[in-house]
């Protein structure tokens, strides 16, 4: 089939970036990956993976991070050990 469509689009240039070089470790370019992408909406008959609006309690915890008012651990034993303290 012929491919004369253009799609264009903005995005972030490091958004651009760093999803170029996942695609080209992948054997992708953007327009391979953009029509992987456009034959897995067909496939799935919508987006192929879920889209949700995060509950107060997500929106929460993602503020938290961003301002870094999360607690860090270098293992997983020492993140049980405080949560069971």
């Amino acid at each position: 089939m012929e491919k004369a469509a253009m799609i264009r689009a903005r995005t972030e240039p490091d958004l651009k970036a760093k999803a170029e070089a996942i695609f080209e470790k992948l054997g992708l370019n953007p327009t391979g990956a953009i029509n992987l992408f456009y034959r897995q909406v067909l496939l799935y008959k919508g987006l192929p993976f879920e889209v949700r609006i995060p509950n107060a309690t997500t929106r929460k915890a993602m503020a938290d991070v961003k301002a870094g008012k999360v607690e860090r651990f270098k293992d997983a034993k020492s993140m049980f050990e405080a949560l069971h303290s």
